[in-house]
């Protein structure tokens, strides 16, 4: 690999992450803004879909399924008894089975759900990216690379299997899947990538999913927040120095 770019891997996980965010959360409020909220109250409301559209890139799959240790991993942050109680919403409104063992997949009520905020999504980031076509194929193609390795290791690494992205990866990207919702979804799973990083961080610190976010800015999460680079880094070394600053120029360049 020729870095003639002083941007390694460790370093460039915690530069891209609030990029990477921020692109992101654009993205999936320009689908909100654009139909998305109005598809979602034609199903019954955020009581009705909301875990659907958290885990759409699972369960659009006709069968896909997250467990019930990848549900929790993806929701470690929130009240598992209210996360419980949104999800009886969502079978009582006949969007997703939930199995003895936890495990939930989309009914066809929901999989019908999703095939339409999928359309919304292609819409809206088309509209929201337009212009920028060259940016958004080449962060495509970098992210498939990015999350195919993080693939591999993810298998080669036994404790992450209960992980949110081994919950989440690889999304969902049937033929036809414009670039734009293709960006989307990569960033999104790529987000459960460092989740998952900054819980083993915090964890390793005597910290819970409580602790951690009561815990004041400070050396120590200074410490959690350099250790959660270092975990997160691995998938990265699959680009060159310099597609890792083109990422982030591509990134900063979007609206």
């Amino acid at each position: 690999m020729n870095d003639t770019v002083d941007l390694a891997p460790h370093r460039f996980a915690g530069l891209v992450a609030p990029a990477v965010d921020r692109v992101f959360v654009a993205g999936m409020r320009a689908g909100r803004d654009a139909g998305g909220a109005e598809v979602s109250q034609r199903y019954g409301g955020p009581a009705a879909s909301g875990f659907l559209v958290d885990l759409r890139t699972r369960l659009a799959v006709p069968g896909g399924t997250v467990e019930a240790a990848g549900f929790a991993a993806v929701t470690r942050y929130r009240d598992p008894a209210a996360c419980r109680r949104a999800l009886d919403r969502h079978v009582a409104h006949g969007m997703i089975h939930r199995r003895p063992d936890g495990a939930i997949t989309a009914t066809e009520r929901g999989l019908a759900f999703l095939d339409e905020l999928w359309q919304v999504h292609a819409q809206a980031t088309g509209e929201l990216w337009a212009g920028h076509a060259e940016r958004v194929l080449r962060l495509v193609e970098a992210l498939g690379r990015v999350l195919a390795y993080a693939l591999v290791l993810a298998e080669e690494d036994g404790d992450a299997a209960g992980g949110a992205f081994a919950a989440m990866a690889p999304p969902h990207e049937p033929d036809g899947t414009p670039p734009g919702v293709l960006l989307l979804n990569r960033l999104g799973t790529l987000r459960h990538h460092r989740a998952d990083a900054h819980a083993a961080a915090w964890s390793a610190a005597g910290h819970t999913a409580t602790s951690v976010v009561e815990l004041a800015s400070g050396p120590e999460r200074l410490a959690i927040e350099l250790e959660t680079d270092r975990r997160a880094a691995g998938p990265y070394v699959v680009l060159t120095a310099e597609e890792r600053l083109t990422m982030l120029a591509d990134l900063a360049a979007l609206p």
